[in-house]
């Protein structure tokens, strides 16, 4: 800020609506002001600054283009010609106006606020004109959320409210990806954003980023998959969760919640909040261990296994920065049923190979010793006139002469392999 005379001082002006207990500090001249910008966040609360050399008879007046949006003379406010859009939520520090504030209170900003605003005050000492840029910004935290469908899993970045519209980057191993799908609400804003990617690699890790350039606040999503668990029924198991950078989780409310991903839903098992260090489990057989907790480690203890918990239990440590996902996969086994696989191995599988085996060598001395008694039979067929002479119909003559004929290539045979 500028001052353009040479006296100028310090004044206290509230920091938040209706707050008469914090403020902050400002300079002010008796001579017109340069632009300040103020960045307010949508839905909430902000004060636009004004300060003047306090004096008799003050008269304020704040106007936005050619709307009046506050009056204020004669000791009281002046309200009649006050543009609608403003009315019950604009206001001055009256209690301040006599030590040179007459700063304005915006309360529930919307995008239409957005604009330039002008204050005017005038004392007897003097006047002075100051300008305020009005921006409005939105950020409602982040989420990343894993899911899955007939194709596979896949993960979604999603922002319910931003505006002006951000920076998404999506990185897999540190490396630049594009994402594979876009969803997107609110062509003017505030926007509702979805980007989802497909997992191709298990093996990888994937972060999701969100930017809002005016609000200079990033968000981050990270995914990873922890290697499988193998165990069998009525063991125990701990499933893995612990924030390996704890700097996330300083100075910032935090929730961590377990759940379990199964035919593409995901079901709550266990929740923690960090500010009321308030812990819930939804399964008997889970539990938590409240020092590992205080060591930022979360990771569940799942008990007496029995076959239904196969699947993959994800861990979600959440705030207003961040998102970490970690999934891990639970194989559970029934010994009963591996003794039982065994037994049949031995009492089934095994007598019947050798009952096979068997057969086929009784099967080929049979038909080995077949050929060798049809060996010593006649060493020749019978001649033609003979085998038709026989009595009988003539389709019973093919029939002796096809099985002369068969018995004679068998005998041969047999001399061949002799």
């Amino acid at each position: 800020m500028k001052a353009q005379a040479a006296l100028s001082f310090f004044i206290l002006i509230p920091s938040l609506c209706g707050s008469q207990d914090t403020f902050f500090v400002a300079s002010f001249s008796h001579v017109s002001m340069s632009e300040q910008i103020v960045i307010g966040r949508l839905d909430e609360d902000i004060v636009l600054p004004c300060l003047f050399e306090s004096g008799p008879d003050v008269v304020i007046h704040w106007k936005n283009q050619d709307n009046y949006v506050y009056s204020y003379y004669k000791d009281s406010d002046q309200l009649e010609k006050q543009d609608r859009r403003y009315v019950n939520r604009t206001s001055l520090f009256r209690g301040e106006i006599h030590n040179g504030n007459a700063s304005l209170c915006f309360k529930r900003l919307s995008l239409q606020d957005e604009g330039i605003y002008i204050c005017y005050v005038g004392t007897l000492p003097g006047k002075i004109t100051n300008k305020v840029v009005l921006k409005v910004a939105a950020f409602v935290a982040p989420m990343m959320k894993y899911e899955k469908d007939t194709t596979g899993g896949f993960l979604i970045c999603n922002v319910l409210s931003v505006y002006p519209y951000p920076i998404i980057t999506w990185k897999v191993d540190n490396t630049t990806v594009s994402e594979n799908k876009l969803e997107e609400v609110g062509s003017l804003g505030p926007f509702s954003i979805n980007r989802r990617v497909n997992i191709t690699d298990l093996n990888s890790s994937y972060q999701c980023a969100i930017e809002n350039t005016l609000l200079k606040q990033t968000w981050t999503g990270r995914w990873t998959m922890k290697d499988g668990l193998h165990k069998m029924q009525s063991e125990d198991v701990s499933l893995s969760c612990k924030c390996e950078n704890s700097s996330f989780l300083l100075n910032q409310d935090f929730t961590v919640t377990w759940s379990r991903v199964e035919s593409g839903n995901s079901f709550v098992l266990a929740y923690f909040l960090s500010s009321s260090q308030e812990t819930i489990i939804n399964k008997s057989r889970l539990s938590w261990n409240e020092e590992l907790i205080n060591l930022h480690d979360f990771s569940l203890t799942l008990k007496d296994l029995r076959l239904s918990d196969s699947g993959e239990y994800l861990c979600n440590i959440s705030s207003s920065k961040y998102t970490l996902l970690t999934i891990q996969t639970l194989h559970t086994f029934c010994l009963f049923y591996l003794e039982a696989s065994q037994e049949t191995v031995v009492t089934i599988i095994v007598p019947t190979l050798v009952i096979v085996v068997v057969a086929i060598l009784l099967l080929s001395v049979a038909i080995r010793a077949g050929k060798l008694r049809r060996c010593i039979r006649t060493e020749r067929p019978l001649p033609t006139d003979q085998r038709s002479s026989n009595d009988g119909s003539a389709e019973e003559n093919k029939v002796r002469h096809f099985l002369y004929q068969t018995i004679y290539s068998i005998r041969m045979h047999c001399k061949k392999d002799n």
